[in-house]
């Protein structure tokens, strides 16, 4: 990596138009069982809040992931090799791509994306003082909908893509078979994928995870509802909805929903929408895996397990994977 300063980067804007987020929000709602896109958590408030969920003592994935990384990064990098473009699906504040970005050799180019515009700007605006000889490249977009990328001024001897954080979790098989293929063909022989995986574990301490007693998450989850009604003019009364988490054993995975706690009639644009009292909204997914499990999605798509790592009670993994 060069000592030479950069121009503070310059984003390339993707984001989704808000007819996007309208035409989902209405197709969602209609139906039988209603849903709302995980996406859309993230604006500027829902990215602050989820940076807060991260601190949670009852959230472990955050921290068991940084653990893990710190406690590899010699191996990881060393895996990884010089002169690597890496690109962070779902950047956020990008805290822990500072671990590989001190540790790897030349590399050549960051490509951060994420669909919080204000985040990402300020993640890269910071990254690019911290590190100045580094070429940042700023993508805002929903990568499940469009993965276009710059193209770094150095070529790279092959391209990184670095998924932390167990996002793949909130894609049932078929998505993330469909997102992982994007990957692939976005991608050239040779490249690879280092990604977050969160592994089986006890029913409790999940649905712990995702239901903190201080009720961050429950804030989280109803910042959906917020959204809707600062964007799209929707009417949802915030206080009769409740955050719920629940783990689904047959599915394996924790559900989060948001359940009517009366009788109401809720309108977006203009539609209304019937809620029956306990009736739920199913916003996110979040699916655990044994190790084996995810090894066989991979494999759907062309890329190879090279390594994996976790931690001491095997909570959390980081695996690389490399496209043959």
């Amino acid at each position: 990596m060069t000592t030479s300063s950069r121009p503070e980067p310059r984003l390339l804007d993707l984001h989704p138009p808000a007819d996007d987020l309208l035409s989902d929000v209405l197709e969602g709602l209609s139906r039988p069982q209603k849903t709302l896109p995980c996406k859309y958590f993230y604006d500027a408030v829902g990215s602050e809040l989820f940076e807060r969920i991260c601190d949670l003592p009852e959230y472990y994935p955050t921290r068991t992931e940084m653990r893990i990384l710190e406690d590899n990064i010699g191996q990881i990098t060393v895996a990884l090799g010089p002169g690597v473009q890496l690109l962070e699906l779902g950047s956020g504040s990008s805290a822990k791509t500072r671990l590989l970005l001190d540790r790897l050799i030349d590399c050549v180019a960051y490509v951060p994306i994420d669909i919080s515009r204000s985040l990402l700007l300020a993640s890269a605006v910071e990254l690019s003082r911290s590190y100045p000889g580094l070429e940042i490249l700023p993508v805002c977009a929903d990568f499940t909908a469009e993965l276009r990328t710059p193209r770094p001024s150095v070529a790279p001897r092959r391209r990184v893509w670095f998924f932390p954080g167990s996002t793949i979790g909130n894609f049932d098989q078929n998505q993330a078979v469909g997102l992982l293929g994007s990957l692939a063909a976005a991608s050239e022989s040779g490249d690879q994928l280092l990604l977050g995986v969160d592994l089986r574990k006890d029913p409790d301490r999940l649905e712990r995870a995702y239901d903190d007693a201080s009720g961050v998450t429950a804030a989280f989850n109803k910042n959906i509802l917020r959204r809707i009604n600062a964007e799209l003019g929707g009417d949802f009364d915030l206080d009769a909805f409740e955050h719920r988490a629940r783990w689904n054993d047959a599915a394996g995975r924790v559900e989060m929903h948001l359940v009517a706690q009366r009788p109401q009639v809720v309108h977006v644009g203009k539609r209304s929408f019937d809620f029956a009292a306990g009736e739920t909204i199913f916003t996110e997914s979040s699916h655990k895996y044994a190790l084996d499990e995810f090894d066989a999605l991979e494999a759907r798509v062309g890329f190879t397990r090279r390594q994996v790592w976790t931690d001491d009670d095997a909570l959390f993994s980081v695996q690389l994977f490399r496209l043959d």
